[in-house]
């Protein structure tokens, strides 16, 4: 059997501050480990990268694809880095 690996795409320019991180989580959560997530941005999401290194040390790949200045893209990749 062999496993596959999906990409998720998560643009959160249409939503509201106060739910992006939240909302990113959520799909976070329900990944399974070897998925990716493709966030799209409108500022670069470098709180979100210290928020992912506080509570999902080692358990997570980010990787920068586009920086601004109107559109960040991030690939977040999920499962054990060190």
């Amino acid at each position: 059997m062999s496993a596959t690996c999906s990409q998720h795409i998560l643009d959160v320019r249409p939503m509201p501050p106060r739910e992006r991180h939240a909302t990113l989580f959520h799909v976070w959560g329900r990944m399974p480990e070897g998925d990716s997530l493709l966030l799209v941005n409108d500022h670069d999401p470098l709180p979100l990268y210290y928020q992912f290194a506080a509570e999902q040390t080692g358990l997570f790949r980010w990787e920068y694809l586009e920086a601004g200045p109107l559109v960040w893209r991030v690939s977040i990749s999920k499962g054990a880095f060190e």
